[in-house]
């Protein structure tokens, strides 16, 4: 009635029959499950899933939904093109999942393994690659004196 899906009652569980915002939540539910095909196509392996992500926004906020707004800011989005590192992990990834039409996310990769803390200031983020690169610095190395 008014334009309004109907459900028979057979499809939903005995929860949901006097429930009627359960429709949308069910499809949505749907869409953000990972399909088979996902893990291929972008190079993940499900077994050993990557540690960081590397974020970026690569779409306006303006004209877009409060709530939108308000994750740009959590996650600390501000600028476009900006690359931000957060964990994998699935509160993250939940609020990923609200904008992730604006984002661009890619693994973090780690040629040259964990950066240690003297390590940290001489490191950048390739955002083309998704690399973060560590530049090594040459220590002097004293000099002998030969004695003849």
């Amino acid at each position: 009635m008014f334009g309004v899906p109907v459900l028979f009652s057979q499809d939903l569980g005995a929860t949901e029959q006097n429930n009627p915002v359960s429709f949308p939540a069910r499809q949505y539910q749907e869409v953000f499950q990972p399909r088979p095909g996902d893990h291929e196509k972008y190079g993940g392996d499900p077994q050993q899933p990557h540690k960081l992500h590397l974020v970026m926004r690569i779409k306006s906020g303006r004209r877009r939904p409060y709530w939108e707004k308000e994750m740009i800011e959590v996650l600390g989005l501000g600028k476009r093109y900006e690359p931000v590192v957060h964990k994998n992990i699935p509160s993250v990834n939940a609020k990923l999942k609200i904008i992730k039409h604006l984002i661009r996310i890619k693994p973090l990769k780690l040629p040259h393994g964990m950066p240690s803390e003297e390590d940290m200031s001489d490191t950048f983020i390739n955002c083309t690659t998704g690399e973060l690169i560590i530049r090594r610095c040459l220590k002097p190395v004293e000099q002998k004196t030969i004695e003849s």
